[in-house]
């Protein structure tokens, strides 16, 4: 049987249960779909990583928790912790979707979406689903980047890792340098092991306001206390070009022609290929492999869907931060609403907590200033 929704969310993260509570405050009908649990994504993470942005109760004074998902609830305030854990996260999402009653379907993998007639048809593994509008929640950080060069494979991506602690071994090579990157090579570090970084944008040197390019000040603080010992060399400039396996360990060669041997698996810190690879042709793309998107994150080659989460781009602006892409959920949501007819004035609480941006000629200035 065939369920019927005007609205559908694909995946229960933080875009997915931040927009459903957008969507809930102007009354529009909507379901979440989750393959997993709510915050599936953040309970993978290595139990010793924690958030690069602090979570702080600041909504009495007007400020939103920079890692909050609503305009009136905060992490910092649910939890009481500062520098969250995935695992942490992801109870704070569970909590927001408990407390407003979002309506979300676990268990649910999403197969395919197909515009048909001006709805879509969603295979999934509980069945046909139909809808008039989809947004897409899924995130991007579900699909590691395995396949950057020859002998990728043979490596452990450090989503693959579930605590450093149980990594053997006294020597390391990571293959990557941005924050992941500098985080395994600290946690690393910390534990009394030696670790080569090599990043070909070396981005320990980036000098860029924004932490969506540059490394965090709590990354670099916590990288330059760790190099105080000796045991992480940074090896910039140069890009790993191929890994092979020689007996029981490892050969990694880099495109200036020299090879560096490691006993213990390599680490791959290269990010993700994001989940709209799975709905690629409902977009036009951009250059930098980004979709493009209309001034309400909608597909401008398909209507009526919609894209939230880290995967939004408009121009430079890269709004792959909590703390940013929220700023989109009541564009998408005020959107949705208009176009079925209902008052939109209740996401005005989006707007007075610097949530909600009326067009793009202000991201920038949002982007840049957090």
């Amino acid at each position: 049987m065939t369920q019927r929704h005007t609205v559908v969310v694909v995946g229960a993260g933080a875009a997915g249960i931040g927009v459903g509570v957008a969507l809930q405050r102007i009354g529009v009908p909507f379901v979440i779909l989750e393959r997993g649990s709510v915050g599936e994504s953040f309970k993978r993470w290595p139990a010793e990583m924690r958030f690069i942005t602090p979570s702080f109760n600041s909504n009495g004074f007007g400020q939103v928790d920079l890692n909050a998902v609503t305009p009136d609830t905060s992490p910092a305030f649910t939890l009481r912790k500062e520098r969250l854990s995935g695992m942490d996260y992801a109870r704070y999402l569970d909590a927001v979707a408990r407390h407003f009653e979002l309506p979300i379907q676990t268990g649910v993998d999403v197969r395919s979406l197909q515009p048909i007639g001006g709805d879509f048809a969603l295979h999934t593994s509980d069945g046909p689903i139909h809808a008039r509008f989809v947004i897409w929640a899924a995130g991007e950080f579900q699909y590691p980047r395995l396949n950057g060069f020859r002998g990728a494979s043979l490596c452990l991506h450090n989503s693959q890792v579930r605590s450093w602690q149980t990594m053997p071994g006294k020597e390391y090579i990571v293959i990557g340098g941005y924050e992941s990157g500098i985080d395994a090579a600290v946690q690393l570090a910390a534990l009394g092991k030696r670790v080569r970084v090599f990043d070909g944008r070396a981005a320990w040197d980036v000098d860029e306001s924004d932490p969506s390019v540059s490394l965090s000040p709590y990354t670099y603080q916590r990288l330059r206390r760790a190099m105080q010992d000796g045991r992480i060399e940074l090896v910039g400039g140069v890009h790993v070009t191929e890994v092979m396996k020689q007996g029981r360990s490892y050969a990694v060669r880099t495109d200036d022609g020299n090879w560096h041997a490691v006993a213990t698996q390599p680490i791959l810190a290269t990010g993700f290929e994001g989940s709209l690879r799975l709905i690629a042709s409902l977009f036009d793309w951009r250059e930098d492999g980004q979709p493009h998107l209309n001034e309400v994150d909608e597909s401008t080659i398909t209507p009526n869907l919609f894209v939230v989460g880290p995967g939004v781009r408009h121009d430079r602006h890269i709004f792959c931060f909590i703390y940013k892409f929220r700023q989109r959920f009541a564009v998408v949501a005020n959107a949705i609403g208009a176009r079925l007819g209902l008052d939109t004035r209740p996401l005005e609480i989006y707007r007075r907590a610097n949530m909600f941006l009326d067009d793009l000629s202000c991201c920038g200035a949002a982007c840049a200033c957090g």
